[in-house]
């Protein structure tokens, strides 16, 4: 019977282990996960700490005790200290017990993921300083906002999780200073015009930007008494005393806390500092033995094979085949890591599967105003060697005798000399999320924009215009 170790138990190993567990017999699995639990989805943490659903215990959508049925091995808080794999061997630890053991393996998935990027700054060290990767530091940052003295917050970071987290935050209702040394917001996923958007939105909700201005050092002063005492009013429940002890243990051992945050444009006094920069891939377990990507992400092939035979490496350690660059490229998002773990466990299964590519096709939503893009920025096309170019068009989404409507503003990205469609972005307050995937599947099937000028879409007053914007956006284009 073929045993395969996998590394990671969130989606990309999860989408892994279920595939092989459900779809082929005779298999076995062996999963080993440093954390106390697996499967938290913390795409959702902004919703919980910004009080948008009711709590945290539905983010978790499966249980060590569901794969243990299905007759996997779990060894949940436990860490890999080495992997042998010439002689095909991962050296483990229990971080309990303290127990250390070897596992062999016919095949090895690594699924470690990515770890949050943490600038050695002048104070980075002091409490009251927080990342949201984990669900315990989650836990933290909710009952530190709890607190009435903490009144100032500073996100350090205008990717998808820092704005997601000043919606929350202002829900909260505390003062909400964002960072970012880029001069707009989310540069990764849309062009200006789409940023500007978002950035009239957040200062129009109560968020005072701070964009083109580098973080260079954290201050501090002394002001924990009143946090232990919050602490000791606090009546938790059996899950949460641990976290909650770790909290009083980190204060009470503290001289200061965080207190401002300098910048290369002045100094602004805070009351708690959430870091999201961004993250970067966590493939420590192979980087002497592995092929790397230039981010260092593990290099694979389109079947998430690695340079070692027999192993593979799925969702954020991983790179991943981009459509729209026709090439090897990193995206580390949820639904990329199910997609590359399920390809990698069919064919370690048996089944040979080329895996399909992705677009990087994502969304938000922050204080009503829906976003949503796929493939190529107009400035990421023409980074990577595109003659790229962009057609734009703005419109009311229904006709105007319809009482209820709103705008929407649609771009396409296409290559000048192919006619390819690279990329596109759509932003409105009406929910036109959907529109997406056509454009995500109009980039793996290498569609043109010239196709996209006739393509037959339906017309409806409830739904469109007869003249629908994404008509009229691709006849705009040259």
């Amino acid at each position: 019977m073929p045993k395969t170790v996998i590394i990671g138990s969130n989606h990309a190993g999860i989408a892994a282990a279920n595939t092989l567990l459900d779809q082929y017999k005779n298999q076995e699995v062996v999963m080993i996960d440093r954390s106390k639990s697996l499967s938290y989805l913390g795409c959702g943490t902004p919703l919980w700490i910004g009080r948008q659903i009711e709590g945290y215990k539905d983010l978790f959508y499966t249980t060590p005790e569901a794969f243990q049925h299905k007759g996997a091995v779990i060894h949940m808080e436990t860490i890999v200290e080495r992997v042998d794999y010439r002689n095909r061997k991962v050296y483990c630890k229990n971080l309990v017990t303290g127990e250390a053991f070897i596992e062999g393996y016919d095949y090895l998935i690594l699924a470690t993921g990515s770890k949050p990027i943490v600038p050695q700054l002048p104070g980075s060290h002091l409490p009251g300083i927080h990342l949201l990767k984990s669900f315990d530091e989650s836990v933290i940052v909710d009952k530190l906002l709890e607190q009435d003295h903490i009144k100032r917050v500073a996100v350090v970071g205008a990717g998808y999780i820092g704005v997601e987290m000043v919606e929350a935050l202002k829900r909260r209702n505390k003062e909400v200073l964002l960072f970012d040394i880029q001069d707009c917001v989310l540069p990764g996923y849309y062009d200006e015009s789409f940023s500007a958007e978002m950035e009239e939105n957040l200062r129009a909700n109560g968020i005072e930007l701070h964009l083109g201005e580098a973080v260079k050092a954290y201050h501090g002063q002394t002001k924990i008494a009143s946090f232990i005492d919050y602490l000791d009013q606090i009546e938790a429940s059996e899950n949460l005393k641990p976290v909650l002890e770790e909290i009083r243990k980190t204060f009470m051992s503290a001289k200061e806390q965080v207190s401002a945050i300098e910048t290369d444009h002045g100094v602004y006094d805070v009351d708690l500092v959430i870091n999201a920069i961004g993250f970067k891939p966590n493939s420590d377990l192979g980087k002497d033995y592995l092929a790397l990507a230039d981010n260092g992400a593990y290099a694979v092939d389109r079947y998430h094979r690695t340079t070692s035979p027999k192993v593979y490496a799925v969702g954020d350690c991983a790179t991943v085949h981009s459509n729209a660059l026709n090439g090897s490229t990193y995206i580390a998002l949820a639904s990329n890591a199910v997609r590359t773990g399920i390809v990698a466990a069919h064919n370690i299964g048996g089944t040979t599967l080329e895996g399909p590519g992705v677009q990087g096709s994502n969304g938000i939503s922050i204080f009503g105003l829906h976003m949503v893009s796929t493939g190529l920025t107009l400035k990421a096309a023409r980074e990577n060697g595109f003659d790229a170019a962009a057609t734009d068009y703005e419109d009311w989404q229904k006709p105007a005798f319809m009482s209820t409507n709103d705008k929407v503003h649609i771009r396409m990205v296409y290559d000048k000399a192919t006619r390819r469609v690279l990329g596109a972005q759509m932003s409105s307050t009406a929910d036109i999320s959907m529109g997406i995937h056509m454009f995500s599947l109009a980039i793996a099937k290498q569609t043109t924009i010239d196709e996209i000028k006739l393509l037959d879409i339906f017309f409806l007053p409830h739904f469109n215009q007869p003249y629908n914007y994404i008509t009229m956006a691709a006849l705009g284009a040259e």
